[in-house]
């Protein structure tokens, strides 16, 4: 049995989606699995870029196929991107997937599955859809035409047709879960299985020995943290009207770290109000990621209300593993809201409370205590819940299950 996954990127790439997928696919390798990958050839970040069509990473089959490389900033340049994609790997796949194989297709691009179930449908495999995020429900809620009306209808029938005919549909968090079931999935079909991260790589470390910290000058500061993708189901208006409010405290400082469709709004925002609290930097190497992490003394995770349980902010399992508070904007009551507050691992802000967010930055920055109390809480619900090795044996269990399924 060949494990055959999709996914738009890949190693090198530091993507989420990318991230997830190299520890995992590289995991199962380990294990003794066959392990492949259909992906572009691109980088989330650079689109010029252009990697090998073929290669062997750590010990996984990574073939890289062509795409159109217009990049994210254009929305019609997108669709031809993913377009691209859609039939470039669907080749790719119809080449490499034979009977008794499985095919675990991400969201990356948006409806992928649907290409994956045609070729596992032809070719005697089994289908495991992998829900990083509900498309189109997700381009619905943040107002897109293109998710509206007939096309978006299609787009729903076609996603869940994908749904039903999978062995097994694999969603990140309580809030999906119970989208899906909605959506008249079997609940059977259903398995949950939260992303995660390398508790060895990404480990508490004291803030004064960080060379981070003094290289990007905020050595003496209380920071607060943004790190990772600034994309569009990210809320920053309320982040940067507490910064504008708290400029005059010289001793807090706001780092981003990353990039995305919105840090360039969010920069000149920045440059607009002559925020001089406010730092940017971009994406980390991964290993020096828990210097970026650690850098900060609490981080800032985002998600607009309207997005809960479509998607699940994944930058909240590498602050945890670091032993950082986090400061959650937006439903207290949603995925990670819900861990912060039961945890007791950081402060939930609703989204256009500036002054909570104001009150809740300045509680940690007075209380030590408090934010190192509530950074050991961050590091031991991870450790129960969110470390790799949990999340590996459940997927080695979840696709033992789907092959002994096709040979029975």
């Amino acid at each position: 049995m060949k494990i055959v996954f999709v996914n738009r990127f890949y190693a090198p790439d530091h993507s989420a989606t990318s991230q997830m997928l190299t520890d995992l696919a590289a995991a199962l390798a380990t294990h003794g699995s066959d392990v492949h990958i259909v992906t572009s050839r691109l980088l989330y970040d650079d689109p010029r870029a252009s990697l090998g069509a073929q290669q062997v990473i750590d010990g996984v089959e990574v073939h890289r196929v062509w795409t159109s490389t217009f990049g994210r900033n254009n929305l019609l340049g997108r669709a031809l991107d993913y377009l691209s994609f859609y039939f470039a790997a669907s080749a790719k796949l119809f080449e490499i997937v034979r009977a008794g194989d499985v095919v675990v297709a991400m969201t990356d691009p948006p409806l992928v599955s649907v290409v994956a179930a045609w070729v596992a449908r032809l070719r005697g495999a089994r289908l495991v859809n992998w829900l990083q995020d509900l498309f189109p429900e997700v381009a619905t809620n943040l107002g897109m035409a293109s998710a509206r009306g007939a096309g978006g209808r299609l787009f729903r029938w076609l996603r869940d047709e994908s749904l039903h005919r999978a062995a097994a549909n694999v969603v990140v968090g309580r809030r999906m879960h119970e989208r899906v079931v909605a959506l008249g999935i079997d609940p059977s079909k259903i398995a949950q299985i939260p992303n995660w991260a390398d508790g060895k790589e990404l480990r508490p470390a004291d803030r004064g020995t960080n060379p981070l910290r003094a290289e990007w000058r905020i050595g003496g500061e209380f920071v607060v943290g943004y790190s990772g993708n600034m994309g569009r189901a990210h809320e920053f208006q309320t982040v940067l009207d507490a910064a504008d409010g708290m400029c005059a405290q010289t001793d807090i400082a706001f780092l981003f770290v990353g990039g995305g469709a919105q840090k360039g709004g969010v920069e000149s925002a920045v440059r607009e109000r002559e925020l001089l609290n406010v730092v940017f930097k971009p994406y980390q190497p991964r290993e020096s990621l828990y210097q970026s992490l650690g850098a900060a003394d609490v981080h800032l995770v985002t998600l607009r209300p309207e997005l809960e349980g479509l998607i699940v902010p994944s930058k909240f399992y590498g602050i945890a593993a670091v032993g950082r508070p986090t400061i959650f904007i937006g439903a207290p009551e949603g995925e990670i809201g819900s861990v912060v507050r039961e945890a007791d691992c950081g402060i939930c802000v609703e989204q256009g409370d500036v002054g909570g967010l104001v009150k809740a930055i300045t509680a940690l920055r007075d209380d030590p205590e408090l934010c190192k109390r509530m950074g050991a809480n961050a590091r031991r619900v991870f450790e129960a819940r969110y470390e790799k090795a949990i999340a590996v044996g459940q997927w080695r269990r979840l696709l033992d299950g789907v092959a002994d399924k096709e040979t029975s």
